[in-house]
């Protein structure tokens, strides 16, 4: 049988592609080419790794997001990654969590997409 190996990209429509692009790329240190941006697996901490993770219809996760979906990326400092989408006019959502893998925190993206920010430990 034929197996998927991992996540080769995460697609989503946005009112302005190049615009959302820029801004990730100013606030978060993205290399945006002006179509897309691309992680290298050698980049990623060693503790990193990509989830594939079907949440429940009626989930609050996503909350206070209309979307149906939520991006997770990994920075490697939660803290000042925080700070930054801040000052590019991001919304700050919910505290800073602590688990036993890492820390998380969650903002609102200028398309008003929810995503959440992963520090590995």
């Amino acid at each position: 049988m034929a197996r998927a190996l991992g996540v080769g990209g995460v697609f989503f429509r946005s009112r302005d592609p190049k615009a959302l692009g820029a801004w990730y790329q100013r606030w978060l240190g993205v290399e945006f080419d002006g179509q897309a941006v691309s992680f290298s697996p050698a980049a990623m901490p060693p503790a990193a790794l990509t989830v594939w993770c079907p949440f429940a219809a009626d989930t609050k996760y996503f909350d206070p997001a209309k979307r149906d979906f939520m991006i997770n990326l990994v920075v490697d400092d939660l803290d000042a990654a925080l700070a930054q989408v801040k000052d590019g006019g991001a919304e700050i959502v919910g505290a800073v969590q602590e688990a036993d893998y890492g820390r998380f925190g969650w903002f609102i993206d200028p398309d008003g997409n929810k995503i959440e920010l992963w520090q590995p430990k």
